[in-house]
């Protein structure tokens, strides 16, 4: 069953259907064909998927990215980020990676991060003397930080989907970004010493105090969120509500920069993403009972067990093999398919779940910014006007970081552990 559904499914992609229409087909193929299933419980199946209190966040994180970047906020968070680190050596390249963990942990989405920081980015770092193939690889590179620091829309789904803590994800996904930042952060520092360029403007604590002041109250925002979610006031889901609301008060009447006839097309845009977001988790749920039903997770434990017994050995496997699979196939498609195949026998063979969920997302999101189906590598070449090639030959230093940046989190599980115990929660 489970072989019959993937090569339908790759056909169908193959000729451009749709993913989801592609995957609820290729899963009713399989069912109709190995079993007897009557249509309607496929029907209820699917309804059940979508059922759910967790995924309510998804709407509404995707609608505080939307107010984010519809509000006039990317500007005042890359000013601040500028008066932060701009004096450092390399300063225009660090302000690039600050500003994207700001948002980040504002909008929740890496497309809402190009879309809304991309052009300011990119131009400022090209009129401090970057190369602009540079500058635009550093900013595909950075915008996956907001797909891991929470709020991060991947880490909820991927919660949902294996059952696990969406607060404890949520929260790791914190250490990891910052280090993946802080690594980003390295790197340019070297690029821009060894080239001699963006040359540090200097430290003014007035501007930063200026900056900082216009600039708080939707940083409040993560800081609102993660306190509120660590101390048990309210759930993920209830999180999201106080996001929008919160958000939506900051941009409305502080900023005044929404106007009501802007809030029919976010509402718009939010539906219209969540819809595509809902429609996946209901085709997959039929993936996914067909690989139940096919007892695949079991047979992947004994074949997992054939080659090693040693957890960290089964993370670099899984490491190599989501590298490849979010090449071609879409993040949040990919986790509803392979979480329930993947988690369980890992977690038989010793792998902590929560650090392998996290891993799982931020291995996904280099699928983000990598051909030939990257959202975020389509975006940065929209916003930037260069070739997808030329974006590809810019992004190879800063994308490469990312992959070591990973495989560290995958040999060091401390590293998304650690501060989740240190903080009595796990």
């Amino acid at each position: 069953m489970s072989i019959t559904l993937l090569l339908v499914f790759l056909a169908l992609a193959a000729l451009g259907v749709p993913l989801a229409i592609g995957l609820g087909l290729a899963s009713v193929c399989a069912i109709v064909m190995f079993s007897s299933t009557p249509v309607s419980v496929l029907s209820e199946s699917m309804f059940s998927a979508m059922n759910s209190f967790l995924l309510v966040a998804v709407p509404l994180f995707l609608l505080v990215g939307q107010l984010m970047e519809r509000g006039g906020v990317a500007d005042r968070i890359f000013d601040f980020a500028h008066a932060a680190v701009g004096w450092l050596p390399g300063g225009m390249g660090h302000v690039n990676v600050a500003s994207s963990v700001v948002f980040g942990g504002i909008s929740g989405s890496s497309v809402a991060d190009i879309a809304s920081l991309g052009a300011v980015e990119i131009n400022a770092m090209v009129k401090h003397g970057y190369d602009k193939g540079y500058a635009v690889g550093m900013t595909l590179a950075t915008s996956t930080l907001s797909s891991i620091i929470p709020p991060s829309i991947l880490m909820v789904l991927a919660g949902s989907i294996a059952s696990q803590s969406i607060g404890l994800l949520l929260i790791g996904g914190l250490v990891p970004g910052l280090f993946i930042a802080a690594m980003l952060m390295a790197y340019n520092h070297l690029y821009s010493v060894r080239r001699g360029v963006a040359p540090p403007t200097p430290f003014v604590m007035a501007r930063l105090l200026r900056a900082g002041l216009r600039a708080i109250l939707p940083m409040l925002t993560p800081v609102i969120l993660m306190v509120g979610i660590l101390d048990g006031f309210f759930t993920p889901t209830e999180a999201a509500v106080i996001a929008v609301v919160y958000t939506a008060v900051i941009a409305g009447v502080f900023y005044r920069t929404i106007k009501l006839p802007d809030i029919g097309p976010m509402l718009s845009e939010t539906a219209r993403t969540a819809g595509n977001i809902l429609f996946i988790a209901a085709t997959a749920k039929l993936a996914a009972w067909v690989f139940a039903f096919d007892g695949l997770p079991v047979k992947v434990a004994e074949g997992l067990s054939v080659l090693t017994s040693s957890p960290t050995v089964v993370m670099l496997l899984i490491f190599l093999f989501l590298i490849v699979v979010g090449m071609f196939m879409d993040a949040i498609a990919a986790m509803f398919i392979l979480i329930p195949v993947l988690l369980p026998p890992a977690v038989s063979l010793g792998v902590d779940p929560i650090h392998m969920l996290v891993v799982m997302v931020i291995t996904l999101t280099l699928g983000l910014v990598t051909p030939p189906v990257g959202v975020c590598l389509f975006a940065v070449s929209k916003v930037s006007g260069l070739s997808i090639e030329q974006v590809v030959r810019g992004s190879t230093g800063p994308v490469s970081i990312l992959v070591v940046a990973i495989l560290a989190l995958v040999l060091f599980p401390a590293l998304v552990i650690g501060p989740l115990k240190l903080l009595g929660l796990y």
